[in-house]
């Protein structure tokens, strides 16, 4: 049997983890595009705010990061810092937010046999890495709050990985790494939403359900009233949705919810008589267009930049943070625990459901990933800071943690993958083969007639 040709599955069996429709390939790969571009940035503005944070010019940027603007009674008064963390990553939520629904109710995840296995996956990466972190800390109650730390997974960092060791993943391992990327952000944003707020206040959240709803209705409605004249929709919809950011934010729910809400408030296929994911582009399409490049180009590297520049004081201090049990926690759960969860998840409902990989790779590219998605950036930084206050002891060292954890998974990952790039070359050589010139590539067509 040549390379070209699939095995056929074993009696009653099904694949998992495939490439999906060729529309949803090209998709994923125009979005892994732009963040190989956000996460470049994202490491450059992190590197530059810890080579500041440790130089004799250290006392400007936190002076910097510490400064303070904003309207006291709305509770505004923010730090440069907390405006990135709540302010600019709500633009970063809103895309979140954008792209599980598409994914829900118009991508290839709208399929639960298709999807049970790659959600089960991230999940099983965000229980195990939590589970770990929890057994380091278990002696000290007071660092148990830093549970949730290791559980998501850098997109936008991963891709830039992978752009520097120039892997050619297949089109089905990179759905499978986006993938887990968005679920990990649904169970981050879900993890802060419940257990790190604070203070509730009924009223703003109340209050935060009118303009959350005027939005919801008329961003369903937009071509009823707008028609194709989008900047007259900005004008009315962006005011509604800083509003509903506004109230949530002074309700005492971090407010990068806010950003999600939205984001799932957004159509994502336009409403007519057919209707069904066929129907053709809604109003997120447009809405991740825009708003893509101002998240991965500038919310989130300014966020990176202010969040991950933490004074380490010298060598010794460094060892100091990397020997302390919040940084081996997050250490530990990132590098052994995300990978665990990951590939552990997967092997155990393949074999359960008698289900095959897809032809274009084996069980050490799903390793590679796993240990890949170890990479956990921006939703964990975020969460240090939730977890211990901005600032303190305990979050400079689950920074510390972090950002070393971080570079281990993407050396790691790098060794794994880059010894199988002339595997994955020649599959996406085969992911290019239209022999009938329709426009479609056979291995696409082979998929769905399969």
């Amino acid at each position: 049997m040549d390379q070209h040709t699939p095995s056929p599955p074993p009696p009653g069996g099904s694949t998992v983890f495939g490439r999906g429709s060729y529309a949803e390939a090209l998709r994923i790969a125009a979005i892994l595009r732009k963040e190989t571009v956000g996460g470049a940035l994202l490491v450059a503005a992190a590197v530059v705010a810890l080579i500041w944070a440790n130089s004799p010019l250290a006392d400007s940027y936190f002076a910097l990061r510490d400064f303070r603007i904003g309207y006291e009674p709305w509770h505004l008064n923010l730090s440069l810092g907390a405006w990135a963390a709540d302010g600019l990553l709500a633009i970063f939520f809103f895309l979140v937010g954008l792209e599980l629904k598409r994914e829900f109710v118009a991508g290839d995840l709208r399929q639960i046999s298709k999807s049970v296995v790659p959600i089960a996956a991230a999940v099983g990466g965000v229980a195990v890495p939590a589970v770990i972190y929890a057994l380091v800390n278990l002696s000290s109650p007071e660092l148990l709050r830093g549970w949730a730390i290791p559980t998501a997974t850098d997109i936008a960092f991963a891709v830039a990985v992978l752009a520097i060791i120039g892997s050619h993943l297949p089109s089905a391992l990179r759905i499978f790494l986006l993938t887990l990327a968005v679920v990990d952000d649904l169970i981050a944003i879900s993890i802060i939403a419940i257990f790190y707020s604070s203070d509730i206040q009924p009223g703003p959240l109340l209050l935060a359900l009118i303009p959350l709803g005027l939005y919801t209705f008329l961003a369903q409605k937009y071509r009823r009233f707008f028609g194709t004249r989008l900047a007259a929709a900005w004008l009315i919809l962006l005011p509604l949705g800083i509003a509903t950011w506004t109230l949530v934010h002074a309700s005492g729910i971090h407010a990068t919810v806010a950003g999600v809400l939205l984001g799932f408030a957004v159509p994502v296929i336009r409403s007519q008589a057919s209707g069904g994911p066929d129907a053709g582009p809604g109003l997120a399409e447009t809405f991740e267009h825009r708003f893509r490049p101002i998240s991965a180009g500038i919310a989130v590297p300014i966020f990176a930049f202010f969040s991950a520049g933490v004074a380490l004081g010298g060598w010794e201090g460094l060892v100091s943070a990397l020997t302390d049990p919040v940084a081996l926690g997050v250490i530990l759960a990132l590098v052994l625990g995300k990978p665990a969860g990951i590939l552990g998840t997967s092997w155990v409902l393949t074999k359960a459901t008698r289900a095959r990989l897809d032809d274009s790779f084996k069980w050490i590219d799903i390793f590679g990933v796993s240990v890949l998605a170890g990479i956990g950036f921006t939703v964990s930084l975020l969460v240090a800071e939730l977890s211990f206050g901005h600032g303190s002891i305990e979050d400079d060292h689950a920074k510390v943690g972090i950002l070393t954890a971080s570079l281990i998974a993407a050396l790691l990952a790098s060794a794994v993958l880059s010894t199988r790039n002339r595997q994955y070359r020649l599959a996406e050589a085969e992911e290019k083969i239209d022999s009938d010139h329709n426009g479609v590539p056979d291995v696409y067509e082979r998929d769905h007639r399969s």
